[in-house]
């Protein structure tokens, strides 16, 4: 159970996006998941196009809603289109010979859960500005069709204060209000770079960072988990983290 003084977790419709691939965004969004979960929330969660995934193919890729579903134990979760290329959803689609996502009809589908859910999550592939179809449709425009705000996961490491700084411009420039940066995965043993990002994503974001998770949180049972996503996320994003973007 988690503390009832304890900050709300987000409400509504919140878009998951990243400064790139590979950056934290599943687990991210499987604590932001669990957390609302454990207070009681209905949360549903959405991959409107997952690339990378051959279905049926043993010993393949993880499709991401697998598992925020095996570490948030939230099982209303929605893939809405699937490539098995580890390329843009755009390029996927267009490689395999199939249509590409439609962000339309995405927009409408997750509103429509949203009449029902206290939280729908909604998590983008690779970067904020990646393409999902021929006419350049991004996470971006879908965060703005349905008036969205975004978490941004960073990585920790060098070239991460550019990719987020230039992330947060983009939100900023399309009107899309930032819920705060996490960093997705905090090394084991962080060097000097790693130390210092703390304090200068701070200042390319232009507030605090809102949380961090460490390395391997993906591959814990969902009691560890749900520990550390309390620990690692701020209250602005329904943590109980004494000063989010502190390492422990």
């Amino acid at each position: 159970m988690t503390d009832p003084a304890a900050p709300p977790a987000p409400r509504g419709i919140v878009v998951v996006t990243g400064t790139g691939t590979g950056v934290g965004k599943t687990v991210v969004t499987a604590a932001l998941a669990a957390i609302a979960q454990a207070r009681g929330a209905r949360v549903a969660v959405v991959k409107p196009a997952q690339t990378g995934v051959r279905t049926g193919v043993p010993g393949g890729d993880t499709p991401d809603v697998d598992a925020v579903r095996r570490l948030a134990g939230v099982t209303d979760t929605h893939e809405l289109a699937r490539f098995p290329d580890p390329l843009s959803p755009e390029a996927a689609a267009r490689t395999a010979g199939l249509p590409p996502p439609d962000m339309g009809a995405a927009a409408d589908y997750v509103r429509k859960l949203a009449e029902s859910r206290d939280l729908v999550l909604v998590e983008g592939a690779g970067g904020l500005l990646v393409r999902y179809d021929p006419e350049g449709t991004t996470i971006a425009d879908l965060a703005v069709e349905l008036g969205a705000p975004a978490v941004v996961v960073a990585a920790a490491g060098l070239g991460t204060l550019n990719h987020t700084a230039l992330t947060c411009e983009a939100l900023a420039a399309r009107g899309i209000i930032s819920k705060g940066v996490v960093i997705g995965s905090w090394p084991r043993q962080p060097g000097l770079a790693e130390l210092a990002n703390l304090t200068d994503l701070a200042v390319v974001a232009g507030e605090p960072i809102a949380g961090l998770l460490p390395e391997g949180s993906g591959i814990l049972g969902r009691t560890e988990f749900l520990a550390i996503a309390l620990a690692g996320l701020g209250p602005r994003l329904g943590g109980e983290a004494a000063r989010a973007g502190a390492p422990a």
